[in-house]
């Protein structure tokens, strides 16, 4: 019996606004005292009217341009029902069978593509708070959060491993921080993600499909993997056990249980029809005009990929180097400035120290970090000569570590270095200190 996985991925995004999605609260839940970012229209109350935020309309069909999507030029917002503690209308206004991008692909590290089905935009939910009040377990509803402008992502089952879904999330979640739409912090719940995990088993030469199960709201890297990793052994044992297959009302969701270390049954999945999506009859359809999706379309920055191949072409520097560099848009930046003021010094001595060093870009200025370089480049050397007593006086100074690199102490060396820098008040070059020492000790 052999078997492969089969794995889609939903990834929620909570868009980086001012306001929230159809009212002007603020959006800037994290870390708030409970219900006070709250109005009646996120609170759902009756004769409260939604507005949308075209700020996150328009950073939505960015993320759609991005990710390679069409853009229809009529789209709408829907009603999503299902009723639920923290969803206080008794629905949620989402996208159905017209979101505002659809049909694009994303290219992994390996060039493997996954679909992109589509990219929709709807409203966040409250959050549930489980704790002990007066000795009773209770349910407490935060709704600060109710309301904020949630981007949902949803590929294809393209995805056959946890190490290509770590890869995508992580990609993705780097080009929405070019993008200047999302930080995308998952330890905050600024993007969580939904796998969805079922197997192909051939065995005795025919092939046999699991169940499908959801994993919900898991907001870590880590999480990610683990869940995914119990998942696939659990449905293989399952199958091995029970020989159920895929049908039609036999998808389930499950929940990561850190604690336990495994995923827990919740619910069956509910399929469209249950979810009674209809038109939102509060919110006209969106209609746009070529020309505006074109000029979103201009204002895309240079995305992740094409910034790093550049770096390559236009600075020489090697994959890795370019890929550090091009992690954030902040990093490649500030390198790109301090080349363009750095005068004789090579660009790849640059990246080199930039990296190696670990600068501080935030602390130091482009032009501060370029100065910092050239006075020490410009720092005069001292004699090998001048060296050589030094070191002697040092070695001379310090018999005990002497003995102890003779035991077999090798670390010692690193200490004598930093006597014959300090020596020498910084003008002792580090490489041939270190080479004139270990030929004295030896």
């Amino acid at each position: 019996m052999s078997y492969e996985s089969i794995i889609g991925l939903e990834i929620h995004i909570e868009l980086g606004t001012k306001s929230k999605m159809f009212c002007s609260c603020s959006a800037g839940h994290f870390a708030k005292e409970p219900n006070v970012l709250v109005c009646p229209v996120c609170l759902g109350l009756p004769g409260a009217l939604p507005v949308p935020n075209k700020q996150a309309i328009e950073g939505t069909v960015l993320t759609g341009l991005a990710l390679g999507c069409q853009i229809p030029l009529f789209s709408k917002f829907d009603r999503k029902n299902y009723f639920y503690p923290d969803l206080p209308k008794g629905y949620q206004i989402s996208q159905y069978d017209l979101p505002l991008a659809q049909g694009g692909k994303f290219h992994l590290e390996d060039k493997k593509i996954i679909r992109i089905t589509r990219v929709h935009l709807e409203e966040d939910t409250g959050k549930l708070i489980h704790k002990k009040v007066e000795g009773q377990e209770v349910t407490l509803i935060d709704f600060n959060r109710s309301g904020v402008p949630l981007m949902e992502i949803v590929t294809e089952p393209d995805l056959s491993s946890v190490e290509e879904v770590k890869s995508f999330l992580q990609k993705l979640q780097q080009l929405v921080r070019y993008l200047g739409i999302s930080d995308a912090d998952m330890e905050k719940g600024q993007m969580r993600c939904e796998p969805t995990i079922n197997l192909k088993i051939t065995k005795d030469g025919r092939e046999y499909f699991t169940p499908l199960v959801e994993l919900k709201n898991i907001n870590s890297f880590r999480f990610v993997q683990k869940a995914i990793d119990y998942e696939i052994q659990r449905q293989l044992d399952e199958f091995e056990r029970t020989g159920v297959e895929k049908q039609l009302g036999n998808k389930t969701t499950r929940g990561w249980d850190e604690t336990k270390k495994m995923t827990v049954l919740q619910r069956r999945k509910e399929e469209a029809d249950d979810y009674r999506y209809f038109p939102e009859p509060d919110i006209p359809p969106i209609r746009w005009r070529e020309e505006e999706i074109k000029k979103l379309r201009d204002s895309l920055p240079e995305l992740p990929e094409e910034k790093r191949e550049r770096l390559i072409k236009d600075y020489g520097l090697s994959k890795d180097y370019a890929s550090i560099l091009s992690a954030t848009i902040g990093g490649a930046d500030y390198f790109e400035t301090a080349c363009e003021i750095a005068g004789v010094v090579p660009f790849k001595e640059i990246a080199n120290v930039i990296i190696n060093k670990k600068v501080d870009i935030k602390k130091y200025p482009p032009k501060e970090f370029v100065d910092r370089l050239v006075m020490q480049k410009k720092r005069t050397k001292i004699s090998d000569q001048k060296l050589a007593k030094i070191i002697n006086e040092v070695i001379k100074e310090n018999s005990q570590a002497v003995t102890d690199f003779k035991k077999g102490k090798t670390t010692v060396v690193e200490f004598l270095i930093g006597q014959v820098a300090r020596n020498s008040k910084g003008q002792a070059d580090p490489n041939q200190t270190r080479k004139l020492l270990l030929e004295k000790l030896r």
